[in-house]
Order: structure tokens, then C-alpha cells, then sequence
């Protein structure tokens, strides 16, 4: 066989399985090594410190229209949890979102002004708050046009606030860094970004893991108040020793990833220009970053001086830690607590679903009121009794599986419960399940809840129960129902970037009048293959478009981006090319 041959082959092979490994002469955009921003595609290993990838913090949206729109309904001006709610469970749903923004602050009456958390924040604040960068100036105009902003993230703060001060305070670090959940979530336990980034910090799935969150079926610790903060606070400290100190490139690298900073400080270095955050050409999410914090700092510093009225915040904790010990159903520590559901799931908003996990933390987040009646009613019950337990005879077509949907639990719980060695199991069996002690509208915020309201919330075209085929990708299934690879992502609580397991359930809202998706046979007329591309001089959204044959829509769709926006030099890009259509 000739070397030309063997090449050739080699590099069709490497198209059609997905091989990272490609000959030197293969054009860039096929290339691995020339893109950096798709997380999947960076090894478990990789430091966040040195990352070049911009985390677009999931925000509250919702909230700021609703403020600048002047309503001023608490229903409507809220952001809806995972954006979705049914009818079924309209009542739970609203009442989740109401406690959101129930203030736990006391009255102006009940707390002195002098002691009060307040007091304690701004005695720590150590960043330079006299900047007269006009973007902060933009971001204070907005706040204090728009007072009712900050009374809505105070509001949802109040749970939080004093944990997250007291854990600065004993690291020394700024206490500026305590509204930094304001930028990231607006203080919403259950923001998620398309981004795949989670939790009142916005962690993305590696950079949790690269800190030690564990993400489980269970338990997701990027939305652990204990776990999530001290993350955060550890990832903020490395960067400011990283940045000399410097709290605003620290803050900076925290949201575009160190290896951003770190290349616009050698740019401007290399132009003999400065290298503060304020002379640096950085990604737009970036640039509106650090001014935001500098501007609620500000206002929370001297309120008056821009029209706004602070509630008093106690310098009380809001919750004590207790542990249980064991896993414990979610409803039945409500009613231990004789606290609300909604406040179990808003102080522990980790927990996936009904329970806490089987592997622990062995600990839930009680309000501070009533955390000793919590512990008291908790040593009265057997951790055996603490989750409900089906006694279930094995009927034929059952499996491990089946049954861990069936029960919503897993097949490795089941297998410890019950002391099996394997998968196995014969009809008339029995064993023993654990399972929620409720109905289903009783956990209306658990992960499966709100992704069922997302699901089942009443949209524009047919409604398709769709299950993932072996080749199918979010490009496929949003072309052949005429929507966005965006919409598909956001319908199923999943990201454009996400895998697609065979075998797995998600929902379409289909344009097309289709009740399937292309059949396979159709898929493999085209060659689609997920790529990244780093943007380069001069590069636009239809430049690109064009090379790729493909929609600039599309392209703004997959990387959540304005279409309207310019790209960045360096800035890298998804794409889902068919290859014989490529350059």
C-alpha cells in the first residue's frame, strides 16, 4: 500500500470514529489542538487557573426585565425556577418561588444599625471603590434607577449572607466577595446557565470537579451552600495569589478563566500599555464583570448617597448544620423541622431528589429556629426508619434498572440494600426499595420535578416524547423539528455541548408537525461532526457561517451567542459540520 493511500485512509478514519489523532497536514478546524473553549474536550486534569473559557453566569434575566418593566408582582418579577411550571403543580411551584423571595431579615426595629450584618460587610470591603471607569458608572445608573432590584437580591441573600461573610472573614479575604453570588445568580440556589453552570457561584461541571463538588445523581454540590462557598472562596484566593493580589484580575480570571487574563496582560504588556483589569481587552461578559461588583459594593457602602433603603440584616446566622447521620427523606425532615418543604429545598438545594443521598453528606441546613426541634425529633427515629421502604416482589421483565426508575432510586442503592453480589435477580424475589414517603407534588423542586414542569409547561407546537438514537445530535433533532439546538438543550436541562446517550428520554416542542425525528438511515446522509474553531482576524458570524456552510443562526444558537455582538480573535466556537461540506 502506497504512503499516499495510507494516509488518505488514516484520515478518513479519523472523520468518521471521532479520532483526536490527525495527520499535520489536516486543516485546522479538524484539529483538536486548535480550539480550547469546549470544556468536554479538556482532560480532567486541566486547572481551572489556567483556563481560557468564559463562564456565563446564569444572572437573574428574568428579574431585571421585570424590574425595569415596573412590575412590581412578586409572581411575575421572579425568576421562575428551571423557567418552567405545570399546571398539576402551579399551587407548589409559586409558593417555592414566593418563599424565594420571602426576606428572613428582621424589622428596621428589631436590629441595631451599628451590629447589624451590614455594618459587619462593609468593615471588610478592601477594593478600590473610587474608580472612575465609566462602566462602573453604567452599572450604578442601572441600580439606582432601579432600587427594586436590590431589595429583590437582598431578599433572596438574607439565607446566605452571613455564612458567606463569616467564611471570608476567617480566610481575611475582601468582603466584597460576598456579592459576588448577586453577579453570578442574584442569590438563586437553582440558577443554571446554558453554560451548564450551576449553583449560587456558577461552577461549570469541571471546574467543580477540579474542587472536589461532587455531581451525583443524588447530590450535586455545585449548589451546596458549605461545599459551593468554600470552593469558591478557595478558587478566588489561588487567583489573587496568581494575580499578585490584585482582586480584580482575580475576579476577572474567575469568570473568564486564568489563561484569558493572563494572555491580555502579555498583549498589552508586549504594546508597552498597562496590565490593570481596567486597561484590558477582554471577552464582553468580562468587561460588565468586576463593574457590576464595584457598583452594588459601592451602594451597599453609602446607600443613601444613590436613594436606596437597606432592610437590617441581623448579624445572626440564618441556619445551623445538623447531622443526620443516614439518608433521610426530604418531606420527612420538613415535618421533623416543622418547617416548609420549600425551606428544606432552599437551605439544601444540593439534593437532587427526595432524599439526601445514601453516600452522604450525612447533613441538612436547618433554620436556626428550629434546629434543635429537628434534632431532638431526629434521635427519636432509627436511621431505618428515616426513608420509606417498599417490599417489593420481582415481577417478570424487572431489572435493576427498571425498578431504580420505577422507585427513583439507583441500581447500586438497591444492590447494597438488599446484599446482592451482581444484577441479577429472579421473579418472586423480594426485596427491599426505598422510596419517597410522599406523592410527587410534595418534592415540586427536586431536580426530576423541575425538569417535569419545563417539560409538560404549555409552548408553541406539538409536543414529541423523543428517545435518543445511536448517532443522533442536538443539530439532527433541532433541524428535523425546526428549532434551535439551543431550545432542544434548555427543554431537557442540558447544554448544547452535552452528550446524547442512546436510550435517553428528552422532550422537542416540534415546529415540523413531526411525531419522530429523522429516521437513522436519514441521519447518515449527512456526515455532522462537532467541532471547535477558534476565531480568528477578521473572522464575523457570517464569515464563518460561509466557510462551514452552515447558519449563522445555528452558530449563535449552539455558543449562546448575540448574533449582533463582534467575535473576539481567539474566542472559540462549537460547530456541528457536515464534512463534505466543509472547507
Amino acid at each position: 500500500m502506497s504512503v499516499r493511500r495510507l494516509s488518505t485512509l488514516l484520515f478518513a478514519s479519523a472523520v468518521l470514529g471521532g479520532c483526536t489523532t490527525i495527520e499535520n497536514n489536516t486543516p485546522e478546524w479538524m484539529n483538536p489542538a486548535s480550539y480550547y473553549g469546549d470544556e468536554s474536550e479538556q482532560s480532567d486534569d486541566d486547572s481551572p487557573l489556567e483556563s481560557r473559557q468564559t463562564i456565563v453566569a446564569a444572572g437573574d434575566d428574568e428579574l431585571k426585565k421585570a424590574v425595569e418593566s415596573g412590575d412590581s408582582d412578586k409572581k411575575s418579577a421572579v425568576t421562575k425556577l428551571d423557567d418552567a411550571i405545570s399546571p398539576e403543580l402551579q399551587a407548589a411551584a409559586e409558593e417555592a418561588r414566593t418563599r424565594l423571595d420571602s426576606s428572613a431579615a428582621p424589622t428596621e426595629d428589631s436590629a441595631d444599625s451599628t451590629t447589624d450584618l451590614w455594618h459587619r460587610l462593609r468593615a471588610g470591603f478592601e477594593l478600590d471603590h473610587d474608580v472612575t471607569d465609566s462602566r462602573v458608572k453604567v452599572q450604578l445608573d442601572w441600580y439606582r434607577k432601579h432600587p427594586r432590584y436590590i431589595d429583590r437580591v437582598v431578599e433572596r441573600g438574607s439565607r446566605y449572607l452571613h455564612y458567606i461573610i463569616t467564611e471570608i472573614e476567617q480566610r481575611g479575604l475582601p468582603t466584597e466577595l460576598a456579592l459576588l453570588p448577586i453577579v453570578e445568580s442574584a442569590f438563586d440556589p437553582f440558577a443554571y446557565s446554558h453554560g451548564r453552570a450551576a449553583g449560587l457561584w456558577q461552577f461549570i461541571p469541571s471546574t467543580g470537579k477540579y474542587f472536589g463538588l461532587t455531581q451525583s445523581w443524588w447530590h450535586d454540590e455545585r449548589r451546596d451552600v458549605i461545599a459551593a462557598t468554600d470552593a469558591a472562596l478557595t478558587y478566588l484566593d489561588r487567583l489573587a495569589t496568581r494575580f499578585d493580589g490584585d482582586y480584580t484580575l482575580a475576579l476577572a480570571a474567575y469568570n473568564s478563566g486564568g489563561g484569558t487574563v493572563s494572555i491580555a496582560m502579555r498583549r498589552n504588556r508586549n504594546a508597552g500599555k498597562p496590565t490593570d483589569y481596567w486597561s484590558l481587552k477582554l471577552p464582553r461578559e468580562t468587561t460588565e464583570y468586576v463593574p457590576k461588583l464595584i457598583a452594588l459594593a459601592k451602594i451597599l457602602d453609602k446607600p443613601e448617597d444613590y436613594g436606596i433603603e437597606l432592610p437590617a440584616l441581623s448579624d445572626e446566622p440564618y441556619f445551623e448544620v445538623v447531622q443526620t447521620g443516614s439518608q433521610i427523606d426530604l418531606a420527612q425532615a420538613a415535618e421533623l423541622a416543622d418547617v416548609d418543604i420549600n425551606e428544606i429545598y432552599l437551605l439544601n438545594p444540593s439534593y437532587n431528589r427526595w432524599a439526601t443521598s445514601p453516600n452522604g453528606p450525612h447533613r441538612l441546613l436547618i433554620p436556626k429556629e428550629k434546629a434543635k426541634t429537628f434534632s431532638d425529633a431526629l434521635q427519636k427515629i432509627p436511621a431505618g426508619d428515616r426513608v420509606a421502604w417498599r417490599n417489593y416482589s420481582v415481577q417478570s421483565g424487572d431489572s435493576l434498572s427498571t425498578l431504580a426508575q420505577k422507585f427513583s432510586t439507583t441500581p447500586s442503592v438497591i444492590r447494597r440494600v438488599n446484599k446482592l453480589n451482581g444484577d441479577m435477580i429472579r421473579i418472586g424475589q423480594r426485596l427491599m426499595i426505598p422510596s419517597a414517603s410522599k406523592n410527587s407534588d410534595q418534592y415540586a423542586m427536586s431536580a426530576g420535578q423541575r425538569l417535569e414542569r419545563k417539560q409538560s409547561r404549555s409552548r408553541k407546537g406539538n409536543r414529541v416524547d423523543y428517545t435518543v438514537k445511536r448517532g443522533d445530535t442536538f443539530w439532527d433533532i433541532a433541524r428535523n423539528h425546526q428549532v434551535s439546538v439551543r431550545e432542544v438543550a434548555a427543554w431537557n436541562n442540558m447544554a448544547p455541548g452535552d452528550p446524547l446517550i442512546p436510550g435517553k428520554k428528552i422532550v422537542i416542542w416540534s415546529q415540523s408537525g413531526q411525531t419522530t425525528t429523522a429516521s437513522s438511515s436519514d441521519r447518515g446522509k449527512a456526515m455532522v461532526r462537532k467541532v471547535g474553531y477558534t476565531v480568528r482576524q477578521g473572522d464575523s458570524l457570517s464569515v464563518i457561517a460561509s466557510r462551514f456552510s452552515v447558519n449563522v443562526s445555528d452558530i449563535a444558537s449552539w455558543n449562546d451567542l448575540n448574533s449582533a455582538r463582534y467575535l473576539q480573535p481567539g474566542q472559540s466556537l462549537v460547530l456541528y459540520v457536515d464534512i463534505r461540506n466543509s472547507p
